[in-house]
């Protein structure tokens, strides 16, 4: 059961840093989250890169109140993804065919569903922007579809009125996020060995 919790919890890494890759190289949009943290980076001249590492702590913060608890899955989050992203972009050019563009959003945006699935449901605990979605879940019983995509949008807005930049992907993302986390959480969920075989974000958290 370990043996298949880490290698779940690995694969869902790389493949969110592969979908993320995908998304980036499209260029039709960035995530979300991406938005927020370019518009910051325009407000304050910090780099994007470093606001990914200052937003993440400050939501591990605001974990406290949710009873969120960090696991190896929030520190490999860090750690895994912007090694397969920086290496995705420097083996791979931007296309120029547009239908080729379309095709890696979709694919990108797809896989990133189904890697927050694969990450969170191994139960190693999850990144730090996941664990707020999860969080919020289980304290307010509102469903991870309509808690995911609150945040998508909220996010999304403030990244934007901070000087962010955003394109048709990015909406597109925001608003389908939460309906594939919806579905492949639960789905890709590894049972626990006398706890449900489904998972729940009413049920007491294990992350």
């Amino acid at each position: 059961m370990l043996a298949r919790r880490l290698t779940q919890l690995y694969a869902g890494l790389v493949l969110y840093g592969f979908s993320g890759a995908l998304v980036l190289l499209s260029g039709l949009g960035n995530f979300p989250w991406d938005v927020l943290h370019q518009g910051l980076e325009v407000q304050t001249g910090i780099g994007t890169g470093l606001w990914v590492d200052i937003v993440g702590a400050l939501l591990l913060i605001a974990w406290i109140p949710l009873r969120q608890t960090p696991g190896l899955g929030t520190v490999s989050n860090v750690i895994v993804l912007g090694l397969v992203v920086q290496v995705m972009l420097s083996l791979f050019d931007q296309p120029h065919d547009v239908a080729t563009r379309v095709v890696l959003l979709l694919s990108g945006i797809l896989l990133n569903g189904v890697a927050t699935g694969l990450y969170i449901g191994a139960r190693f605990g999850t990144g730090p922007r996941d664990g707020l979605m999860v969080g919020l879940a289980a304290r307010t019983g509102c469903s991870l579809r309509a808690v995911r995509t609150i945040l998508e949008l909220t996010v999304l807005a403030t990244g934007i009125l901070l000087g962010g930049t955003f394109g048709a992907g990015t909406l597109l993302y925001a608003l389908a996020i939460g309906p594939l986390a919806q579905v492949f959480v639960p789905l890709l969920t590894v049972p626990t060995v006398s706890g449900p075989s489904r998972w729940s974000p009413l049920a007491p958290s294990s992350r």
